[in-house]
């Protein structure tokens, strides 16, 4: 098996999008409604929103095994302080979990990021989410909870997670 990471391009927000409608009903499915995750997706994943993210200067990476798309991180730079950076995505489709696909883009994030010049990768993670386990596991720590308000009636329950890099 060899995993190939690229930098993606705007011609690859359809695969962005097919990804995140792949993987978010087992990653969220057990520990949101059908309606907040629909309602998250439309609204995170829009082709507009990915474009406005592209030209915000977010870089996404994608991992693909023989030719496809098997997962894909999004990150950039925190305007308010150019020392820290935010991993905004990172999903795997579930067939693909424990090869090592995700470890290696965050290792790559990490890698890109600490390179610009950043001393810290913060991340959100649904406090339910069993995911936070795999982030502790690479060394990320949780630093504070936060209940953030995404509008009709809904919140994302989160733990910023971070961890600090090494040049």
């Amino acid at each position: 098996m060899m995993i190939l990471l690229r930098r993606a391009m705007e011609g690859d927000i359809d695969s962005i999008r097919d990804l995140a409608m792949r993987t978010w009903p087992s990653a969220y499915g057990e520990i949101l409604s059908e309606e907040q995750i629909s309602y998250m997706l439309d609204t995170m994943y829009s082709r507009a929103e990915l474009l406005k993210q592209f030209r915000a200067g977010y870089v996404f990476l994608m991992a693909e095994e023989d030719g496809m798309d098997i997962g894909f991180a999004g990150y950039s730079g925190l305007p308010e302080n150019d020392t820290i950076y935010k991993l905004h995505k990172l999903y795997v489709l579930p067939q693909q979990h424990g090869k090592g696909v995700g470890k290696l883009l965050i290792s790559e994030v990490c890698r890109l990021a600490a390179h610009a010049g950043a001393k810290t990768l913060q991340l959100n993670v649904n406090r339910h989410n069993k995911a936070r386990g795999f982030y502790e596991s690479l060394g990320f720590k949780i630093v504070e909870e936060v209940d953030i308000n995404i509008g009709k009636g809904f919140f994302m329950n989160d733990f910023i997670m971070e961890k600090e890099l090494t040049q």
